[in-house]
């Protein structure tokens, strides 16, 4: 019987890492991808279908092994703004219902779910694994739903194994998003503290997030819910400086009131409706984060990247991602 991994979702950024980490250490005999958008990885051992979890999940599985076999729940709509409120609700409840019936067809005991840090909804004060959940956006209340869900699968079998991981903002090699375009801005001179710049951040290096996996899929608990954050965690200032000093950056960083910042992001988004600069990415990006990955702490793992350490990784591993 074969050991597999079935990842929904798995052609998106997270999951396309997470494959190649499993093949590096040839943790499953075989891997399917359930996804709407093909993968880019080409191995014997990965298998590609094309699959919506909003709809009935149709894939013929060979005789496995169900005790040593995983579910990877990645699919997920989590741009905002950018999607209707209904579409966050199709994708993530839906389709982690139409996920719970295919582990149970299958017998699967196994599911991993990446949730996020959105459940927690906004907070000046440090969170973790403990506090409660007060999800304030389509995205984060879909989010925390679907972990429910999810637990409900977990309640109906002694024999099934739940994992929860609620990332901040993943970022590495060959990811366009908020960390690089931080860096970019930092480089061009144009970017601006909202407020004093005091403020924390949370983010994860996905190096360090494949850790974590590897880390809690070799544990026993029968239900792990754990954040996923770089620790010890740095404030907004300390990033930008660690960022001049990597990349030799004299130019200044500015300071900018929050209601200024985003006046401005209002006033490009009438001038250039395109633009990817959008009042409420203004106004999320301004606002703390501080989550605290208690159950990996407590648990002994081993946080092997800092911010200055996983940008020196980044630019060995993909230097061209930090040209001008």
């Amino acid at each position: 019987m074969k050991r597999v991994a079935i990842l929904f979702g798995g052609s998106g950024y997270i999951g396309t890492f997470l494959i190649q980490r499993f093949l590096e250490r040839n943790r499953f005999d075989l891997i399917y991808i359930g996804d709407i958008q093909k993968s880019s990885i080409s191995d014997s051992r990965v298998i590609y279908k094309y699959i919506d979890v909003r709809e009935e999940i149709e894939l013929q599985l060979p005789e496995i092994d169900t005790k040593n076999s995983w579910i990877f729940n990645l699919a997920a709509i989590h741009r905002e703004p950018g999607h209707q409120p209904c579409e966050y609700f199709d994708t993530n409840i839906k389709g982690a219902e139409n996920i719970n019936r295919f582990a149970e067809k299958y017998q699967i005991q196994n599911i991993f779910f990446t949730s996020s840090i959105a459940p927690y909804g906004k907070s000046l004060d440090e969170v973790d694994e403990s506090s409660m959940l007060y999800p304030e956006t389509p995205y984060g209340i879909s989010k925390a739903l679907a972990e429910k869900i999810h637990q409900n699968w977990l309640a109906c079998n002694r024999d099934r194994r739940l994992i929860i991981c609620r990332p901040s903002v993943i970022y590495g090699p060959k990811d366009p998003g908020n960390i690089l375009r931080m860096v970019k801005a930092v480089q061009k001179g144009i970017f601006f503290f909202p407020n004093s710049g005091e403020i924390v951040k949370s983010h994860g290096y996905i190096y360090g997030l494949l850790d974590s996996i590897e880390f809690v899929l070799d544990r026993d608990e029968k239900l792990i819910i754990y954040n996923y954050a770089e620790y010890p965690i740095v404030n907004l200032r300390e990033m930008t400086e660690i960022i001049r000093k990597l990349f030799n950056i004299n130019r200044p960083v500015w300071t900018m009131p929050m209601w200024l910042l985003v006046s401005i992001a209002y006033i490009i988004k009438i001038l250039k409706p395109n633009s990817s600069i959008h009042p409420t990415r203004v106004k999320k990006a301004g606002f703390p984060t501080n989550i605290r990955p208690t159950y990996l702490i407590e648990k002994g793992f081993k946080f092997r990247y800092g911010f200055e350490k996983s940008l020196i990784d980044w630019k060995e591993r993909e230097p061209k991602d930090f040209e001008k």
